[in-house]
């Protein structure tokens, strides 16, 4: 509390008098604790008419024992700065600008943990960001140039024919927000990438405790018969490799290292006879994919047609 505090308006609109001295503030301010201890006192006196000159006797009293001298106007200063609750402290409203400096005096307790969430928030975001809105803007651009890798590659009009159709088919699903079909034709796109550039012989399996054919009754024609040779197919160096195979039965694309071929009930039988002879076929060379074709140059009679389980 400054000493412009308890300076006295001066009757008659006169300008207001000097600051008083800080020992007379202070005395002021003693004198209305004073006041405040010995509330029963003020009760009496200071609620009555006419008796605040008995109250200020009471107080000359008080600092006189105490050794105190205390000007009759430090004494009027202290009543009216009782009566003014100049010294009480009066808690701020409890509006918007209050429960701010409350919610900041108290971030201790709540910080961390709101530091906490908003970095979960921005991880989620990262994540969410980097894995769904990334990929999706980029997916056209990606289609774009998993169709032109098949065209470059390809060396007879098969395999790129079959790359447009993908692309168109992608795209088409694009504009119509179907973005699981655009990646599944994404995912065609490679696997016939992969398909055109691969290099291998196929091969009759022809070993102990393996089959090298098998036949299938159809269930949509009970009385034929469809008949397979088992190949795999081999590397350059002689490993067997994976590739995609389109299994007529499921209508899906799997990767497998051995899958049936179909072929004529003759040819079938000849394989058959040429194993039943001394258990080695001897012609087990069934085709040859060069790199750039999309399907293998056949030796053997097929239609092509293939499954994957037996």
């Amino acid at each position: 509390m400054t000493a412009e505090t308890l300076t006295r308006s001066v009757p008659g609109g006169a300008q207001p008098q000097a600051k008083q001295p800080l020992d007379e503030v202070m005395l002021a301010m003693d004198v209305v604790d004073t006041l405040r201890r010995r509330q029963r006192l003020v009760e009496r006196e200071y609620d009555s008419e006419g008796r605040e000159q008995d109250l200020k006797q009471r107080l000359h009293k008080i600092y006189a024992a105490q050794g105190i001298e205390v000007p009759d106007h430090v004494l009027e200063e202290g009543v009216a700065a009782l009566r003014e609750e100049r010294f009480v402290y009066k808690s701020p409203p409890n509006n918007f600008s209050t429960r701010l400096a409350h919610l900041y005096v108290s971030r201790g307790r709540w910080g961390k943990w709101v530091i906490s969430g908003c970095a979960a928030l921005l991880l989620a975001w990262l994540v969410y960001h980097f894995t769904v809105v990334v990929p999706r803007a980029e997916l056209p651009e990606r289609l774009e140039f998993a169709y032109q890798a098949v065209v470059e590659v390809a060396k007879s009009n098969e395999p790129g024919q079959q790359a447009e159709q993908l692309y168109k088919t992608a795209l088409s699903a694009l504009q119509g927000g179907d973005e699981d079909s655009a990646r599944l034709a994404l995912e065609s796109l490679h696997d016939l990438r992969n398909t055109v550039e691969q290099t291998y012989t196929l091969q009759i399996v022809s070993r102990p405790g393996e089959k090298s054919g098998v036949w299938r009754i159809p269930e949509a024609n009970p009385d034929a018969r469809n008949y397979y040779i088992i190949v795999e197919a081999l590397s350059a160096d002689g490993r067997v490799r994976q590739v995609p195979v389109l299994n007529e039965e499921t209508g899906r694309i799997e990767h497998v290292s051995k899958w049936g071929l179909r072929v004529e009930e003759g040819v079938f039988q000849r394989i058959a006879e040429d194993k039943q002879d001394d258990g080695i076929i001897q012609q087990r060379k069934f085709g040859v994919k060069q790199s750039g074709q999309l399907q293998p140059d056949y030796l053997i009679p097929t239609t092509g047609a293939a499954i994957t389980q037996w």
